[in-house]
């Protein structure tokens, strides 16, 4: 229902902001690492958000980007991740780092992060390769067209599975991978440089 939020911060508090658009104060929930990169009380700011309506309960999420709001929605999927824990991980972890853990299957670098065990990585980890795979399928029932210098590189394509982890469509990485400089880069630069190109 709301894609984003922009308007003058009126508050910082221990999880969430206060947010004034003409007179209303949207009261939106952040990790306390987003709130540090927001921006100071009376600055005009923006937040991407999703909005979670339930029974007794409607709340507004707010992320600094695009990639952090892609990565709440996708771990809110997975069984037994709440919205909270969801929260507390983006604090802990990029977007490019939770992608590289996904496809690399680092349990390690997932556990590190407060309120996630062994179990939870271990179904991160699991649910979300599963969805890469079904996307992947689409993807090449549609239209395939990868480029020989991207499937030569282990890199490359490592970079190109931890960007639709991330809920990008194989299409549009490949298009925003030919935009960049891909040469001698590790697997975590190729991410990075793929996110800026796809954020523009």
């Amino acid at each position: 229902m709301l894609a984003y939020i922009k308007g003058k911060l009126e508050m910082k508090l221990a999880d969430y902001v206060v947010i004034d658009i003409n007179g209303l104060g949207y009261k939106v929930f952040m990790s306390e690492a987003s709130m540090d990169k927001l921006g100071q009380i009376g600055d005009i700011v923006k937040v991407h958000t999703f909005y979670r309506v339930r029974e007794d309960d409607i709340s507004i999420f707010g992320f600094n980007t695009y990639e952090e709001l892609r990565m709440f929605e996708l771990l809110i999927s997975v069984s037994g991740v709440g919205a909270k824990t969801a929260v507390a991980m983006l604090a802990c972890i990029s977007p490019s780092e939770f992608a590289m853990a996904v496809i690399s299957n680092d349990i390690t670098k997932l556990v590190q992060i407060p309120g996630i065990g062994k179990k939870s990585a271990e179904r991160i980890i699991l649910e979300l390769k599963d969805k890469l795979k079904k996307d992947e399928n689409i993807a090449k029932q549609a239209k395939e067209e990868i480029k020989e210098v991207i499937t030569e590189n282990q890199n490359i394509e490592e970079a190109m599975s931890a960007l639709q982890v991330l809920g990008y469509t194989r299409r549009e990485i490949e298009k925003a991978f030919e935009k960049i400089e891909k040469n001698n880069l590790t697997l975590e630069e190729l991410i990075k440089r793929g996110l800026s190109a796809l954020s523009k």
